[in-house]
Parts: C-alpha cells; structure tokens; sequence
C-alpha cells in the first residue's frame, strides 16, 4: 500500500492545529500538510492542500480530521472527493463518518450530502452569530478595527504643524511618524 496523508486546517492564528496533527499521527499518518486558512477560502489560497493533491496517488490513504477539511459546501466536497476516488485514492475521516475504503460509492455519496450539508448550515449560524455579535458591540460602542498608533497629543501636533504648511514628510520625519500615519491623521481630521 502507499503512504498514508493527513491533512489539517485551522481557520485562525487563535486556532490550535496540534490536536489535529497529533490525532493524525496517532492514525498511522506518515506524511502531513496543513493550512491556517478559513474553511471558505478558494482552494487556490490553499497552498498545502494544492501541493497534497497533487502529491497523491493511486493506492493512497487520506485522513482528515473530518470531511469539511476538504470543503464548507456540499458541491466542494463531493467535487473533491469524486477526483480524489477517481484518481484511486482513499479518504478515511477521524469522526469516522467516512470511510470509502469500507463502504459502498452509493454510501458515500449519500453521506457526502448529508456533512455537506451539515457544514454549509453551521457555516450560516456562525456568520448569523457573529453579526449579532458584531452588532452587539457596535451598540456598545465598541470600535473595530486596528488600535491607533498614536495619541491625541501628536494628532494635535501634525495638525498645527500641517497649519504651518509643513508638508506631510517634513511632518512625519519631525515627528518620527511615517508618511502614511501623518497623511492618515490629516485624512481623519478632516472628516471630523
């Protein structure tokens, strides 16, 4: 028999994927790709599952942690998983919903569906939830968006400095800002 692959995907950098890779290995995994990328990313984004697909080959096993690794969509993972079993490849799942080196291809497109499906619906309650969220925290007045990077000292210097007419490097290399952060506060300014 050929090697056994595992593949692993963690959507966030706040994501974990040890638990994924040491569950893989203690599956008999003798080779290991993964990505941390969202499970809605094209497959081009993917790099690690591009380089695994191509690396398979006939009489090959691959494990994933489950079939959503492959895919958020029903029409994503039965594409994926029809030219990896046309190719002569297996696919085995750690849930152990699916096993096609066990069951029937009727079976397995049945099943397919269903955690396909199950996917797409727990994709829609997580972007339903963090809207309500989101919308939560708006109502709160909290801010998104990366922390300023400056205090309202130096914004009240760039601008007085900008009422000079010193221009926006003179302003930044003075004040040991970049160009971009002075020309960010002067755009800010003006809106408010």
């Amino acid at each position: 028999m050929n090697k056994i692959y595992g593949y692993w995907r963690c959507s966030t950098d706040a994501q974990d994927q040890e638990h994924q890779i040491r569950a893989l290995k203690d599956a008999g995994c003798e080779v290991l790709y993964g990505d941390k990328i969202t499970g809605t990313s094209d497959y081009g984004e993917r790099e690690e599952l591009s380089k695994l697909l191509d690396e398979l080959e006939e009489g090959s096993l691959l494990i994933l942690s489950e079939l959503s690794r492959l895919g958020r969509t029903s029409l994503l993972m039965q594409i994926e998983l029809d030219k990896l079993l046309k190719k002569g490849v297996n696919v085995k799942t750690l849930d152990k919903r699916l096993d096609t080196t066990t069951m029937s291809k009727e079976i397995v497109g049945l099943i397919v569906s269903i955690l396909g499906y199950a996917a797409e619906q727990e994709l829609s309650q997580i972007r339903s939830r963090t809207a309500e969220g989101r919308a939560v925290a708006l109502s709160r007045g909290v801010k998104f968006g990366r922390k300023r990077k400056y205090d309202q000292f130096q914004v009240a210097e760039v601008m007085k400095k900008k009422s000079q007419g010193e221009g926006l490097g003179t302003i930044a290399k003075s004040l040991g800002m970049t160009r971009s952060m002075v020309q960010r506060i002067v755009r800010q300014e003006a809106v408010a």
